[in-house]
């Protein structure tokens, strides 16, 4: 009798099973949209071919979590203080980006974000603000002319 297949690195296995439904699921979307071809791309062209190179990734994921020699890891309990952080960082950019601007909104967003880590640190969130702040006003505001407000508008 064929020796049963035993999941060693559960973590790898979930994330395996959650890129392959992802990437299946965009690729499926996609053939929505006209494909069209290499040479002349359709709106469905780009996703249907990322959806389907994230579902290959994910069986190479899956299937390296079934190998004999991979260290065995279980899954560990979902946080969900920590989704409900992540999530609300990225509402409240939402909510106060017209409000407050790129600058106040963004530094929200990364410090609420940072809550969610278990070795938070002030400093260092807010060097990570800065940074992509920078990162941001560079490539939105002023390498592509995105019409962004970067300060709230009582301050113009």
């Amino acid at each position: 009798m064929p020796k049963p297949i035993a999941i060693r690195n559960r973590k790898d296995f979930a994330a395996g099973l959650l890129y392959i439904c992802t990437g299946a699921g965009f690729a499926a979307g996609a053939t929505l949209y006209k494909m069209g071809s290499a040479d002349r791309m359709g709106p469905g062209y780009f996703p249907f071919w990322l959806g389907l190179l994230l579902a290959v990734i994910g069986i190479v994921v899956l299937i390296a979590s079934l190998r004999t020699r991979s260290a065995p890891v279980a899954m560990p309990k979902f946080d969900w203080k920590v989704l409900a952080w992540i999530l609300g960082s990225v509402a409240a950019f939402g909510a106060l980006l017209t409000w407050t601007g790129l600058v106040v909104s963004l530094v929200a967003l990364v410090l609420v974000s940072s809550l969610a880590s278990h070795e938070f640190k002030w400093k260092g969130a807010l060097l990570n603000a800065v940074l992509l702040l920078a990162l941001c006003v560079g490539a939105f505001v002023y390498g592509l002319g995105l019409q962004l407000p970067l300060w709230p508008s009582f301050v113009n």
